[in-house]
């Protein structure tokens, strides 16, 4: 996810703790706390992506891809993570280290909001189609959940609310809502947005707002809605991806029995659960290739046809109807023995085949790149330029192929 995402969610959630938590023994101590709370939740949801400072160790795209999500985004990593950052937080802050040594309430409630800032930023990278390998080094295979768009507004404004609403200062409590709905608008008028998913995010920010106004100034009910609100709608994407994934696999195999469908990598649209992006990888081991296919799908085409999905978000070309549902924008296809051979041949191509999930294969242009990222406005930030002058990578992390049953008959 995005790290405003990350940010808003972690604020919202310290929120919660701090008001789940006895009070302090007088104001300051409880000004201190609230904001303690507060910060190290914010920091915990976006301290795995410090990682992003380790892309230097490889070379372009090798190190933003494998180590961009990599072992800070690991439950193995999680305590080392909350340490340090614990130990920040102590060095850096005396009142709130004071507090610390006070107060039973506070040393808990840090210990909480750092626990679930990092879990919730696992689970939320997790949700997209970017993928995460949680599990390594007992289980390098990455995961997919490819559930939730990478920006995804509606935890904006089921947290962002609320947490306005529970300021201290007048102008930042009307100040966030005003800023929320006009990044709302900006999104719908671009096209990244429908109409109607924005009506319902507005009744959704009223709700939580609403609940937490009567909540009072120590309630935590619309910031709690706000967190039903998210999993329910993590919940609901998870449905819609699968129904859409069931979907294109069908059509897919009526198009082209022969062929195995291995993957259908689903990106989902912005607070949209009928609208899918999609990419398919297709094996035929009889014939020697695979096949990737780009498109976009709708769960409910009666209710809504693919290209009245958010314009922002689908691609202006020709399309092809592969079912009432599923158009299909862009395929393409390589050789099987041609992929194993490089992968065996190049360390390079070895190390880039432990993140592609699609790999399109160019040899005429000595290119592999993921589709997943094909139609990005500026490029295919995945794309390799192999060649067998060039040295081998030190370095490269242990994580499973994902298109293992590609790499091998």
């Amino acid at each position: 996810m995005d790290n405003i995402t990350h940010s808003i969610i972690g604020f919202g959630v310290g929120e919660v703790v701090h008001r789940s938590l006895p009070d302090e023994a007088d104001t300051q101590s409880q000004r201190v706390r609230h904001r303690l709370l507060l910060v190290s939740c914010a920091l915990a949801s976006n301290f795995p992506d410090l990682d992003l400072f380790l892309g230097k160790r490889l070379p372009d795209p090798l190190g933003y891809l494998l180590y961009h999500r990599g072992h800070t985004h690991t439950a193995l990593m999680a305590l080392p993570q909350a340490l340090l950052l614990a130990a920040l937080l102590w060095l850096c802050w005396p009142s709130a280290r004071a507090l610390l040594r006070a107060s039973m309430p506070a040393r808990w409630g840090l210990t909480a909001s750092i626990a679930a800032g990092l879990a919730l930023h696992l689970l939320l990278d997790f949700t997209n189609s970017y993928g995460v390998h949680p599990w390594y080094p007992f289980d390098g295979r990455w995961l997919y959940g490819d559930m939730v768009f990478i920006v995804e507004p509606l935890f904006w404004v089921a947290f962002g609310v609320p947490m306005a609403l529970v300021m201290r200062w007048r102008f930042a409590r009307m100040a966030g809502p005003a800023g929320l709905l006009a990044v709302l608008v900006a999104f719908a008028v671009k096209g990244y947005l429908g109409w109607t998913s924005f009506a319902a995010l507005l009744l959704i920010g009223a709700l939580c707002g609403a609940a937490q106004w009567r909540a009072g100034t120590r309630g935590r009910a619309g910031l709690l809605l706000a967190l039903g609100v998210g999993l329910g709608f993590i919940a609901v994407q998870g449905v819609a991806s699968q129904a859409g994934r069931q979907q294109i696999t069908a059509a897919l195999q009526g198009i082209d029995p022969a062929s195995r469908v291995l993957d259908v990598a689903m990106t989902a649209f912005p607070s949209q659960p009928l609208c899918w992006s999609f990419v398919s990888v297709e094996s035929n081991e009889a014939q020697g290739n695979y096949r990737l296919r780009r498109g976009v799908a709708s769960i409910a085409p009666t209710w809504l046809e693919p290209l009245a999905c958010p314009a922002g978000l689908v691609e202006q070309l020709p399309s092809q109807a592969l079912s009432p549902g599923v158009l299909q924008f862009a395929t393409a296809s390589a050789g099987l023995q041609a992929l194993r051979l490089l992968k065996q041949s190049n360390c390079q191509v070895d190390a880039w085949l432990r993140f592609g999930r699609a790999p399109l294969l160019a040899l005429a242009s000595g290119e592999l790149s993921d589709y997943r990222f094909a139609a990005t406005p500026r490029g295919n930030f995945t794309t390799l330029h192999f060649s067998q002058a060039l040295k081998c990578p030190d370095g490269v992390p242990g994580w499973g192929y994902p298109r293992a049953d590609l790499l091998s008959p």
